[in-house]
C-alpha cells in the first residue's frame, strides 16, 4: 500500500511540472493583459502536432523538436495578440471571453480538418524506460518533461526579474497607463507577453508527446486545470502557478486512487477550486506578478 501511495506522489509531481508550465503561461496573460484566455489549453495541440510531425516525418526527437519550435510558438502568440486580442483588449469582459472561446473552437476545428479527430501517439525508443525508487517507478520521459518545465519556469522568472524587457512586462502588469506614460511601448509588451505565454503551453504540449495522446480536443481539460492552478496560486502570480501546478498534480494523482471512477477523478481538484474561491479568492500567494 505504501508503494501505491508513493507511486501516486511521484506521478503527481511529474505531471504537476507540466501543469505548472501550462499555468505559468496563463497567469502571465492574465497578470499583464487581464485576459482570461479560454483558448490557452488548446495551444497544446500546436506543440503536440509540431512535435508529432517532426518525429514521424523527419525523425527529430520530440524534446529537440520542442526547442526547434520556439520561434514558431512565439510568433503564433504575437500574431494572435496583434490581430485577435488587441482589437478587443479594452472591450467588455464578455466580448474578450467570447473571442478566446472562438479562438479555442477554431484551433480544434482546424486540427480536425487537417489531422482528423483520431488519436495519435509518438512511440519513441525510450518511451517505456523507468527507474525504480523504493518500489515505485519513475518514467524517464515524464521526468524529462517535468525537469525541463521547471527550468523554463525558473528561467522565465529570472527574465522577468532581471532584464529590461522583463521589468517592462512587470510595469505593464502593475499599471498599463503608468507604463505608457513613462515611455514603455505597451502594445509591444503585450505581444511579447502573449508570445511567451504561447511558448509555455506549446512547449508543454511538445514535451508531452512521448507519454500522452494527441487529439484536437485534448486542450480543454488542460485549460480547466490551468485555471484551477492559477486561482490556487493567485491570479498573475508566477511562483503561485509553479507551486500550484505541483499541488494539483499530486491531488489529481491521489484522486485517481481514492476515487477511481472516471467521472469522479477530478472531484478533489474542483473541490479545492471552489474552496479557494470562497475563502481565499486572491489565491495562496496573492495576485502580484512575482
Amino acid at each position: 500500500m505504501v508503494t501505491v501511495y508513493l507511486q501516486a506522489l511521484i506521478s503527481g509531481i511529474l505531471i504537476g511540472g507540466v501543469f505548472s508550465l501550462i499555468s505559468v503561461g496563463l497567469t502571465l496573460t492574465f497578470g499583464v493583459m487581464k485576459i482570461k484566455n479560454f483558448a490557452h489549453g488548446d495551444f497544446l495541440i500546436v506543440g503536440m502536432y509540431f512535435s508529432f510531425f517532426c518525429y514521424t516525418l523527419l525523425g527529430i526527437d520530440p524534446y529537440l523538436a520542442a526547442l526547434l519550435g520556439l520561434p514558431l510558438f512565439f510568433g503564433i502568440g504575437w500574431i494572435i495578440q496583434k490581430f485577435l486580442i488587441r482589437p478587443v483588449l479594452y472591450a467588455p469582459e464578455t466580448i474578450k471571453i467570447l473571442v478566446t472561446v472562438g479562438i479555442s473552437l477554431c484551433l480544434q476545428n482546424i486540427a480536425v480538418f487537417f489531422f482528423s479527430p483520431d488519436f495519435q501517439t509518438v512511440q519513441v525508443a525510450y518511451g517505456s524506460n523507468t527507474v525504480e525508487f523504493f518500489g515505485a517507478r519513475i518514467s524517464l520521459t515524464r521526468f524529462a518533461a517535468t525537469a525541463l518545465a521547471v527550468v523554463v519556469v525558473i528561467s522565465l522568472y529570472q527574465f522577468l526579474m532581471k532584464t529590461r524587457t522583463g521589468r517592462a512586462i512587470r510595469a505593464c502588469a502593475e499599471d498599463g497607463d503608468g507604463a505608457l506614460a513613462v515611455g514603455i511601448d505597451v502594445d509591444r509588451i503585450y505581444k511579447i507577453a502573449l508570445g511567451i505565454s504561447t511558448v509555455c503551453v506549446c512547449l508543454a504540449g511538445a514535451m508531452m508527446t512521448p507519454f500522452f495522446y494527441i487529439s484536437p480536443t485534448v486542450g480543454l481539460s488542460f485549460t480547466l486545470t490551468a485555471f484551477v492552478v492559477v486561482v490556487l496560486g493567485g491570479l498573475g502570480n508566477l511562483k503561485g502557478a509553479l507551486i500550484g501546478g505541483f499541488i494539483i498534480g499530486v491531488v489529481e494523482s491521489f484522486g485517481e486512487i481514492l476515487m477511481p471512477e472516471a467521472a469522479l477523478k477530478q472531484v478533489a481538484t474542483f473541490t479545492i477550486f471552489t474552496l479557494i474561491l470562497l475563502f481565499r479568492p486572491t489565491g495562496l500567494f496573492g495576485t502580484k506578478l512575482t
